[in-house]
C-alpha cells in the first residue's frame, strides 16, 4: 500500500507539471503564432516598400533621360528662325552690300535674342578690368600703361550659360612694370 501511495504522490506532481507545461506551451504557441504573423506582415511591408522604391528609381531615371534628350529643345526652337533668315539671304540672286549688311544685322539680333532667352550670356570684359581667371583666359602679357594683371585687349568673347562658364574670354593682360632703379647721388657730390 505504501508503494501505491508513493506512486500516487509521484504522479500527482507530474500531472500538475504536465498541466502547467501545457498551459505554458499553449501560451508560447500563441506568442509564436503572433510573432510569425507580425514577421509575415513586416516582410510584406518591406517587399511593398522595396517595390515602390524601385518604381520611383526607375521613373526618376526615365525623367532624367527625357530631360537630357530634350534639354536643348528650347534652344533649338529659338535658333530655327536664325537658320531661316540665313537661308533666305542665300536665295537672293543679286544681293547688294547694303541688303546683305541689313540681313546680317537682323539675323545677329535674332541670334542675340535666342542667346538671351536661353541664358547664354557674353563674357566681354572692358580694357582695364581685372583679370578673372574664372571667366578669362590670358593669352599673353604685354607692356602697358595700366595696372598689372588688368585686361589690355579682348581677342575673343567668352560665354556663360547661367552661372556656368561655357568658354572663357581670350584676353591679353598688362604685365608688371619693371621696378625703377633708385637714383644714386651724383658722383663728386
Amino acid at each position: 500500500m505504501q508503494d501505491q501511495e508513493k506512486q500516487v504522490d509521484q504522479t500527482a506532481p507530474a500531472q500538475e507539471a504536465a498541466g502547467a507545461g501545457a498551459a505554458v506551451g499553449s501560451e508560447l504557441e500563441e506568442r509564436l503564432a503572433a510573432a510569425e504573423a507580425k514577421a509575415a506582415e513586416m516582410q510584406d511591408a518591406f517587399l511593398r516598400a522595396r517595390a515602390e522604391a524601385e518604381n520611383f528609381r526607375r521613373r526618376a531615371q526615365e525623367d532624367i533621360a527625357k530631360a537630357h534628350k530634350f534639354a536643348i529643345e528650347g534652344f533649338a526652337e529659338s535658333l530655327v528662325p536664325v537658320k531661316d533668315s540665313l537661308e533666305m539671304a542665300l536665295q537672293i540672286d543679286t544681293p547688294s552690300v547694303e541688303s546683305l549688311k541689313e540681313g546680317v544685322e537682323m539675323t545677329l539680333k535674332q541670334l542675340a535674342s535666342a542667346f538671351e532667352k536661353n541664358r547664354l550670356m557674353e563674357v566681354n570684359p572692358k580694357a582695364g578690368d581685372k583679370l578673372d581667371p574664372m571667366k578669362h583666359q590670358a593669352i599673353s602679357m604685354v607692356p602697358a600703361n595700366q595696372e598689372a594683371n588688368t585686361i589690355v585687349n579682348v581677342l575673343q568673347k567668352g560665354y556663360m550659360i547661367s552661372d556656368r562658364l561655357l568658354r572663357p574670354a581670350l584676353v591679353t593682360v598688362a604685365q608688371e612694370k619693371p621696378a625703377q632703379p633708385a637714383q644714386s647721388p651724383p658722383e663728386g657730390a
